[in-house]
């Protein structure tokens, strides 16, 4: 017996879903230039002679030196001859993986943004600093491989406006780019099992990056008392209780024993743990990313 074909989806729905993720693309973007532009960015070279665009320092001369290594002018200056350095400058490929799981879409408080809106734009400001910098980006998996592009921006933020239908997403460790960075951003409420696969499988290839772990604030605090419905953002998951303070110091243990061993990791991989609440600053939290990473390649 045939399987039965799968149905097609209404045009009009795709049509409406399509309009309603691209009509946050823009405010995304402009987000994320905004909070990129609020960084300072240093000098990104690696503050070192060799090959690269640009000038560092004068030396002199050494026994050994190519005639055409010379700067002529600047030793018309004076007695000596001068070599002209450049700063040695090698581009590095740096993988996102972002969260898009139901999960991600929780926020206690309209003030707040949801975890995936913070995460979408943490991620993609700091595919900004990289791409500026002259590093290449792209996403984990095969979908999107690293590039230095100006459009690979907006690429990002196409693929970030888009949504899984799963209540907990698991980091993408497929196509492994060997000895580069990487930044995985999620509130790692799903399984740590696969979380665990694939730090491990990144190590193995002398990846380095940093685990960016986003949480509502409410997440830390536990505010439920008495009679309580808790539901996953899917739908999915349900739990019902008359006391829901009883709950609370069942599920604090749990969560600090998560950060735990997410810190653990990190450790045993060379990575770099990172906590953020949304009802902290943005910039603080690209300031530190950003830095992480860049210490990664030291």
């Amino acid at each position: 017996m045939s399987e039965p074909l799968p149905q097609l989806q209404d045009p009009r729905e795709l049509r409406e879903r399509a309009e309603t993720q691209a009509s946050s693309l823009p405010p995304l973007l402009a987000r994320a230039e905004h909070l990129a532009g609020t960084v300072l960015l240093g000098d990104h070279g690696r503050r070192r002679s060799g090959l690269g665009d640009d000038f560092w320092q004068y030396r002199p001369a050494q026994q050994g030196d190519p005639t055409r290594w010379i700067d002529w002018r600047r030793s018309a200056r004076s007695d000596d001859r001068y070599v002209r350095e450049r700063e040695w400058q090698i581009a590095q490929s740096v993988m996102l993986w972002v969260d898009q799981a139901a999960s991600m879409r929780f926020t206690s408080d309209k003030k707040l943004p949801e975890k995936c809106e913070r995460a979408r734009l943490l991620a993609l400001a700091t595919a900004i600093l990289l791409i500026r910098g002259g590093e290449r980006v792209g996403l984990t998996g095969t979908l999107l491989p690293p590039r230095r592009a100006r459009n690979q921006i907006l690429r990002l933020a196409e693929f970030f406006s888009v949504s899984n239908p799963g209540d907990y997403g698991v980091p993408e460790h497929r196509a492994m780019i060997p000895n580069a960075r990487a930044l995985f951003v999620s509130d790692y409420m799903g399984d740590m099992a696969e979380v665990e696969l694939a730090l491990t499988k990144a190590a193995d290839r002398g990846i380095r990056g940093v685990i960016l772990q986003i949480l509502d604030p409410s997440e830390e605090a536990f505010p439920f008392h008495g009679r309580t419905i808790f539901q996953s953002v899917g739908g999915t998951l349900q739990h019902e209780t008359l006391k829901a303070n009883d709950l609370r110091d069942r599920y604090l243990t749990r969560l600090a024993e998560r950060k735990e061993r997410l810190q653990s990791l990190c450790r045993v991989t060379g990575w770099q743990y990172q906590l953020h609440h949304t009802d902290n600053s943005a910039q603080s939290a690209l300031l530190t990313i950003y830095q992480a990473l860049d210490r990664g390649t030291a």
